[in-house]
């Protein structure tokens, strides 16, 4: 299949020692993303002072090695998963940080999953109008798409990510060793980012996605990860403020962010992206692109997601008319005219209804 023309010249993964792939991510703010075991011993950090900010329920082991890695001025615990993203945690870390009298001249680290990572970015991007940021993140849906292209925020009761600011990490360190203390649906959730980068841009992905072999400590899984990483460092590197292609990253976020919100984050990040895709390829395929729904279809059974409360089209809807992606004229959706190549479309209402129904009946059966 041919390669797209937005993701022709790719960064390169440039390799590394051992295992560790490296890839390089361009733009204003170039840095790097590592991807190997052991790298959260090897953190280094140019910044005399750190804050290390870190969910309540990480393995104390992995705190204890950043701490010895870094030696961080202080350590701030915030709450678990979407928990941690909210204006009342964000205010009580930028108070923490003040507190310390941290300087312009520190820096903050994130170590955890996506959340962590969203907050801890937007606090380093807020305090004293933006200090330097790097991330560690230990889940496989913070390296494939938290901690790669800058998006930090919080959320807001009215919908997913409101608030925040593009703010790139200095440096990202994604260790694969920490992926093993991860629960069999929680890795499968970063496996939904990873399958949506093979839709709209690499399809050798989607295969390796659901083979056997990418697991936590599977044989290729440094490779598939890091060519997952390489689909959105090439994106973000073109576009870090989300003008024009960044939107493709949102392929089947538009109705899982409303799920997420709909059910107060009942439904998990990578469980309503796994929702969403199937939903977007259901709409993809009746705005007249290619019949995608077999590639949705295969990875819901593999993921196997929590069931959904019942809903209707009415209780999502006014979460996916906030979407990010919506402008003065309304909601847009990403789309498949085929196998990775995504556009932009306004959707009738009444095709959004159909594939609903549609969706529903498909997610009810295999779910």
């Amino acid at each position: 299949m041919r390669t797209p023309p937005w993701v022709r010249r790719r960064p390169q993964n440039t390799g590394g020692w051992g295992n560790v792939r490296r890839i390089e991510v361009g733009g204003p703010q170039p840095y790097a993303v590592e991807v190997g075991p052991g790298l959260l011993a090897r953190a280094r950090v140019a910044e005399r002072q750190v804050a290390l900010i870190h969910p309540a329920d990480l393995p104390p082991a992995f705190v204890a090695t950043v701490q010895a890695a870094l030696s961080p001025t202080l350590t701030v615990e915030v709450p678990a998963r979407d928990d941690c993203k909210t204006l009342g945690v964000f205010s009580k870390v930028l108070s923490r940080l003040a507190q310390a009298n941290l300087p312009r001249d520190a820096a903050v680290v994130g170590l955890g999953g996506g959340a962590v990572t969203d907050l801890a970015g937007f606090v380093a991007a807020s305090y004293l109008r933006g200090v330097a940021f790097y991330t560690l993140p230990t889940t496989l849906l913070g390296m494939v798409d938290a901690a790669v292209g800058g998006k930090t925020g919080v959320n807001l009761p009215e919908g997913k990510n409101l608030v925040g600011a593009f703010w790139p990490p200095k440096a990202v360190w994604c260790d694969t060793d920490t992926l093993t203390t991860l629960p069999p649906a929680v890795f499968a959730e970063g496996a939904a980012e990873a399958y949506k980068h093979g839709l709209i841009a690499d399809p050798t992905l989607l295969p390796r996605v659901l083979s056997p072999d990418f697991r936590p400590g599977g044989p290729g899984l440094e490779d598939t990860l890091a060519d997952a990483i390489v689909v959105k460092a090439v994106v973000v590197t073109r576009d870090l403020t989300e003008k024009g292609e960044r939107a493709f990253l949102n392929f089947g976020h538009t109705l899982a962010h409303a799920l997420e919100a709909v059910t107060d984050h009942a439904v998990t990040h990578g469980e309503a992206v796994g929702y969403g895709m199937h939903y977007a390829a259901l709409l993809s395929r009746d705005m007249g692109g290619a019949d995608l729904t077999a590639h949705t279809r295969a990875f819901l059974r593999w993921q196997k997601p929590r069931p959904l409360p019942a809903l209707t089209f009415e209780d999502v809807w006014p979460f996916m008319a906030r979407d990010k992606k919506a402008d003065s004229e309304g909601v847009r959706f990403v789309l498949l005219h085929d196998l990775a190549r995504p556009y932009l479309a306004r959707v009738p209402e009444e095709v959004l209804r159909g594939a609903f129904e549609a969706w529903q009946a498909d997610v009810t059966r295999l779910c």
